[in-house]
């Protein structure tokens, strides 16, 4: 081995020993830069790169620098004092190799810091919902007039309706606040004309079917308790929210904060069931016995009341066909959706296309939420861990669309579920539906999500962008720990179509422009936003949901899977 090479693999002996082990735990060193970063007092105290290394390394806690003078000199010494001329090499170029870290260490505090103040200022910026009809009014079902049915489920029926105590003025207000020409025009093309409009009806009211709940109000809230995941904090009467909600998993359901890409609902209560347009001919067997001699429903039931939406993602795609660019904000706002749900530990367990319902912004854009939480684990801890230790403890919903991990999971002692990416895996498999495929784990293409190889999956129309291409074939992995988190996916996508230029490598050089863009676009949003219209659109929105979560590990994880995606691309057209 030449003193060159040997030179050049001690620096690399270097750097990847230390990064192995002083650097393994990132998430604990990223902790203490914001803890140190962020710290409110008189002074700053400057953070020492041995503060973060962790205990079985005490050794080497006098400093990186100091360690690497020491080894450096300890390599000179060698050098007049014996030994092999490889070894001499191999042991100052460790020494070099582990003074690089010291300007490693000091980029990473930079844009850990960058991150930190970014997101600090996006977090403050609460989403607000464009509906204001509620004061301290819609607590009964009397509060509301209701059309006709506009939506049926397997446990639920959704009815157009309007608030009686809303005032004509307010109701041309809220009725559709980025209603259109466009928006007029999609609504056309998606929804009967049969359907009222939504200026008239711009509230939804959704109808669960009591089977085996009871009557009372408490008996109801409990065993449906999941449906208020996506509740406002008003929902409930005051006296209602002491109620101690079990769920189906004997915990207390997380109520989720608002997002632009999940439903909100404004107020929940519940009342003896109605008999409204169609029951007796679309669900006779819910209805009580007092509507149907032989229905089998109890006579109070749980009442939602949401935003009218005009169509579902479905109806949407049924007839209509998104541009590659519309498609790839479709996309990222479904990952944006589950990834604001996971972060409050929260797996919705049944995400499909007609359960995501769709508007159009100012700009024809389609908006997307995330609807019907009825299948939702939800968890204190956030880890989205469920114990399988039985055949009787539900998965969750669809299964066509249930992840690897959850279908192929048996029952039995200490097995756990973990749902912590397969809400992300589900947004996979309805990508192919928003770029004009079938879905490949429906019946028409034959894929079953327990023994497909990722190879068997179709490929995607050519017009669909290189890099949305990749985030889908991540996305729908076998392997959980192989497969992005929703966080990582949207970063991906939102780096692929805002920060392209930021992407010019991938090295503490690369990270430090990327740092400079992130800024500027910052900059950019905020402006935007204090300029009115420019803030209410579907991008606007996007970029403050990226902006407002943006962690410094979960960044570089999505650049380096746009790079890796960029080699194999690179790889394909060399062999072609």
């Amino acid at each position: 081995m030449s003193v060159k090479h040997a030179i050049s693999r001690g620096l690399e002996l270097g750097r990847s020993f230390f990064q192995l082990g002083l650097l393994k735990s990132g998430g604990r060193v990223v902790a203490k830069l914001r803890a140190e970063r962020f710290r409110v007092g008189p002074s700053v105290r400057t953070v020492q790169p041995q503060a973060f290394l962790p205990s079985r390394y005490r050794y080497y806690r006098t400093s990186l620098r100091g360690l690497a003078a020491q080894l450096q000199s300890g390599g000179f010494r060698r050098r007049f004092s014996g030994g092999s001329p490889r070894n001499r090499a191999v042991f100052l170029a460790f020494g070099l190799g582990v003074g690089l870290i010291e300007q490693q260490l000091e980029d990473d505090r930079r844009s850990a810091a960058t991150c930190q103040e970014i997101q600090a200022v996006f977090r403050k910026k609460k989403f607000h919902s464009p509906l204001k009809p509620f004061t301290s009014s819609g607590y009964k079902l009397e509060d509301y007039i209701i059309g006709n049915q506009i939506g049926k489920g397997s446990n639920a029926a959704v009815y157009e309706a309007t608030a009686r105590f809303a005032q004509p003025k307010e109701r041309e207000e809220v009725s559709s606040p980025v209603q259109v020409k466009v928006d007029e025009e999609k609504i056309q093309e998606v929804r009967s004309p049969a359907c009222c409009s939504l200026r008239n009806f711009p509230l939804a009211i959704k109808m669960l079917w009591n089977f085996g709940a009871g009557s009372s109000s408490e008996a109801i809230l409990k065993s449906m308790s999941q449906e208020l995941v996506p509740a406002g904090p008003l929902a409930l009467k005051q006296e209602k929210e002491q109620i101690t909600l079990d769920g189906y998993f004997g915990i207390l359901p997380k109520r989720v904060s608002a997002h632009p890409n999940v439903i909100r609902v404004y107020r929940a209560f519940t009342a003896d069931v109605p008999l409204l347009p169609g029951a007796q001919e679309e669900y006779p067997d819910v209805l009580p016995a007092r509507l149907n001699p032989a229905g089998l429903g109890n006579n109070r039931t749980l009442f939602l009341v949401m935003k009218n939406y005009p169509c579902s993602l479905q109806q949407y795609l049924q007839e209509s066909a998104p541009s590659p660019r519309h498609g790839s904000l479709m996309v990222l706002q479904l990952l944006e959706g589950v990834d604001h749900l996971c972060r409050q530990g929260v797996a919705h367990r049944d995400l499909k296309s007609d359960n995501v319902l769709l508007e159009f912004d100012s700009d024809g854009c389609p908006r997307l939420v995330i609807t019907d939480f009825g299948c939702s684990l939800t968890q204190s801890d956030s880890s989205l861990q469920l114990p399988f230790n039985s055949m009787w403890v539900s998965r969750g919903g669809n299964a066509s669309l249930m992840a690897p991990e959850v279908a192929t999971a048996a029952p039995g002692v200490r097995v756990v579920i973990d749902y912590s990416k397969a809400d992300a895996w589900a947004v996979g498999a309805i990508s192919y539906e928003i770029f004009g495929q079938q879905n490949p784990f429906y019946r028409a293409v034959g894929l079953q999500s327990t023994t497909y190889q990722e190879k068997q999956l179709p490929p995607l129309p050519s017009e669909v962008p290189a890099d949305v291409q990749l985030v889908i074939r991540l996305l729908l992995r076998r392997n959980p720990d192989k497969r992005p988190s929703a966080r990582v996916a949207a970063n991906m996508l939102h780096l692929s179509i805002w920060g392209r230029r930021a992407l010019a490598s991938q090295d503490s050089a690369g990270m430090r422009k990327l740092a400079d863009w992130l800024l500027c676009q910052s900059a950019v949003v905020l402006l935007k936003g204090f300029g009115g219209s420019g803030g209410n659109g579907v991008k606007a929105e996007l970029q403050r949901s990226f902006l407002s979560s943006l962690e410094l590990e979960d960044l570089r994880a999505a650049v380096g899977f746009l790079f890796y995606g960029r080699e194999q691309r690179h790889a394909c057209i060399l062999s072609a």
